[in-house]
This record gives C-alpha cells, sequence and structure tokens, in this order.
C-alpha cells in the first residue's frame, strides 16, 4: 500500500524539540516514517546518541537523505531505505516520528498497535492519529508558526497519569 505524502520538512528547532518530547536516549532506535532529506535522522543520531531508521519512497529525497548522512559521516548511525514503511516491520523501533496526514497515520494505526513494543513513543507533527489518546500534546512554536506534536506511548493510559481513569 504505497501512499504518497507531500515533502514539507520539520524545521530544524521543531526536530529537537520533538525528539526532546519523545524522550530519545542514546543508543535508542529512532525510526522516520517518510523521512524526507533525512534531517530528523541526523538530528536523532548528532544530538541525541541515537541509532535512526528512515524509510522513504522517493528516490531523489533517498538520495539527498543518504548524501546528508554521509556528508554528517553518520553512516554508521543511519540507515535510509527506499520502499513502503507499510512493508516495513516496526518492531524494533523505541520511537516513531511522523509527519504525515491524519488519513495516512489512521492507516498506519493497525500496523502500529501491532508491531510496536510496550513502551514505544510515537511522536506525531500536526496530524493526530485518530482513536488514540496522546500521553501529551505540545505546540513547539519556530520563528514562523506552531507547530502541534502529539505524544503516544504504547501501553499508556490516562489511568498511569494519576489512578484514575478519565474515560
Amino acid at each position: 500500500m504505497t501512499i504518497t505524502v507531500p515533502f514539507v520538512p520539520t524545521p530544524y528547532e521543531v526536530v529537537k524539540e520533538t525528539l526532546k518530547i519523545a524522550g530519545l536516549k542514546s543508543n535508542e532506535y529512532l525510526l522516520d516514517l517518510g523521512c524526507g532529506d533525512g534531517r530528523v535522522l541526523i538530528i536523532g543520531a548528532e544530538d541525541f546518541g541515537a541509532k535512526a531508521v528512515g524509510i522513504e519512497t522517493r528516490s531523489d529525497l533517498v538520495l539527498k537523505a543518504a548524501l546528508s548522512v554521509m556528508r554528517a559521516h553518520l553512516t554508521d548511525r543511519v540507515l535510509i531505505i527506499q520502499g513502503d514503511f507499510f512493508k516495513l516491520n516496526l518492531s524494533f523501533a523505541d520511537v516513531v516520528f511522523m509527519y504525515l496526514l491524519s488519513s495516512v497515520n489512521e492507516k498506519l494505526r493497525p500496523k502500529l498497535e501491532s508491531e510496536l513494543k510496550t513502551g514505544a513513543r510515537v511522536v506525531s507533527h500536526d496530524f493526530e492519529v485518530r482513536g488514540w489518546k496522546p500521553a501529551s500534546k505540545h505546540i513547539v512554536r519556530d520563528g514562523y508558526r506552531e507547530h502541534q506534536i502529539y505524544l503516544y506511548v504504547k501501553g499508556w493510559s490516562e489511568q498511569d497519569e494519576g489512578g484514575r481513569s478519565t474515560r
């Protein structure tokens, strides 16, 4: 199921703040679904010490991302895959970054639910995952606009937050 989403890069400062929100740690696996130019992966590896995997359908963006990774001397920590993220096994990921459309997030939801391990974090830029309750929502500003960041944690519920369910 190949889906095309327009390439709109997340501003660098928003990427950094989003990965902080996700609690990305050194040597965790960061997965960027639709990695575009690779900036999320590079920031994850350089600033957080993560091992990063990006998957992208567009060959021009795969080439651009791969060249950026090589220039940053991160080929030992960052892998770029050309392909369809619906065909990739996601079970290795500690943090999943998505800047997709709500309709794509909705189609991805069953895959994320079945393959991600308990405690894995999903951060979605601007588009929520319908049917999931975010652990938290954040507004991140760059110089031009506000960006909504949704943090989801596999296995999290409102009960975890305060002992009482609000559902």
